[in-house]
């Protein structure tokens, strides 16, 4: 095939719910970037779901940029807006990582935030798949996304792996700048659920096609946490899988002094009630983690590994 360099999605963009419609090819967006592909590194990574990281990991890619602002993103380095972080990448070089990955035993191909670059990544997706990939392609994104973009991924992405933060407007204004994330959140994963109606493993459990929501519980926001769990459930049942986590840590980064609530890690009390109604809902297609997750590091380097270019 011959390898696009510009797209036109990018000259007038609305590629997220936000639609800013930027010029990317002149000025970056709001999520901060311009039509070039930008990444923090490339490598496996054995800290996503069992079905996800098995024993040898997700061949994960994690991109610069980021539609939302949560003021608590462990990935700030790479996601704020006016970060000069990360890796300038053509689509050809990305069809490269990939197929790398392939090489070094990945279990899959794991797109971090990709919303702002889909097209390009489609792009690179179909060229390392007539070069030779077979891996899944997982698309995971923080859920603040449009249906119809979603749609347009049939063909491209085998796994959704979309966070489900909050149903609250006001929380998602407080604590991610989007008041309708709410409502973006539960129309894009009705269409991923329309794409992998039902989950689909390899004879190792590893997952092939399906879908897995996460829901980070926040320090303070049990209740809303339930609420969450008990929409979700309500509608999907266990046709799905949900991850519900209880890694939160507070960042350097985080304004203690505006978001004082969000100082503290999650306590096992509020963790045991949220496992505690889910359980109660019947729900059994669940990744629960160990109370040990918060103390760990889920937050890599971003300092370019496995991308094989400079900045």
């Amino acid at each position: 095939m011959s390898v696009m360099t510009s797209f036109p999605e990018y000259t007038r963009c609305e590629l997220c719910p936000r639609r800013c419609k930027a010029d990317r090819t002149k000025k970056p967006g709001f999520c901060g970037q311009s039509d070039k592909l930008r990444a923090g590194r490339a490598s496996l990574h054995m800290w996503e779901e069992p079905c996800i990281s098995g024993s040898e990991g997700s061949g994960t890619v994690f991109f610069c940029g980021c539609t939302l602002g949560c003021v608590y993103c462990q990935n700030s380095e790479i996601s704020r807006r006016g970060s000069e972080n990360g890796i300038f990448l053509t689509v050809e070089r990305l069809a490269k990582v990939f197929l790398g990955l392939e090489e070094k035993g990945a279990n899959n191909i794991n797109l971090v935030t990709p919303t702002m670059f889909s097209p390009s990544i489609k792009a690179a997706v179909s060229l390392a798949r007539e070069r030779g990939l077979r891996l899944p392609v997982l698309y995971n994104t923080s859920g603040y996304e449009l249906p119809e973009i979603i749609a347009g991924l049939s063909g491209t992405v085998d796994i959704f792996l979309p966070d489900f933060k909050y149903l609250s407007p006001e929380l998602s204004g407080r604590y991610s700048g989007a008041e309708d994330y709410p409502e973006y959140a539960k129309s894009a994963l009705r269409e991923m659920v329309k794409l992998c109606p039902k989950p689909e493993y390899d004879s190792r459990g590893m997952m092939r096609r399906g879908v897995i929501v996460r829901h980070l519980l926040l320090p303070g926001q049990l209740a809303e946490s339930t609420r969450v769990i008990e929409y979700l459930f309500s509608e999907y049942g266990n046709d799905i899988c949900y991850s519900l986590m209880s890694q939160y840590t507070p960042t350097s980064s985080l304004d203690r002094t505006r978001y004082p609530e969000l100082s503290r890690r999650v306590t096992t009390y509020e963790y045991h009630k949220l496992i505690d109604r889910a359980l109660s809902l019947g729900m059994t297609n669940a990744f629960i983690q160990e109370r040990e997750a918060a103390a760990e590091s889920f937050i890599p380097s971003f300092q370019g590994e496995g991308l094989g270019c400079e900045k």
